[in-house]
């Protein structure tokens, strides 16, 4: 049986709780006040999203078709001229 995996992101909100979304999976957003509710909201998310896309006989998005890549700046790369 095939196992599948999705990087998500969880993130502060403002004004409290948490926001998180699935790059791979693009316009799969949730939320929750603490981080056990995010977590459970991202677990129902994903789960309804890959379901939708078997409905819809897509093609189910895997890690090895993303490239992640983090950026760095200084902070004088930061000053405006």
């Amino acid at each position: 049986m095939k196992t599948f995996s999705f990087r998500a992101i969880i993130e502060p909100d403002t004004p409290k709780g948490f926001h998180a979304f699935v790059p791979l999976l693009p316009g799969l957003h949730t939320q929750g006040v603490t981080l056990t509710e995010v977590k459970k909201n991202l677990r129902e998310a994903i789960l309804c999203h890959i379901q939708g896309l078997q409905k819809d006989h897509e093609r189910i998005p895997q890690d090895e078709d993303a490239l992640e890549v983090v950026q760095s700046f200084s902070e004088s790369e930061l000053v405006k001229v």
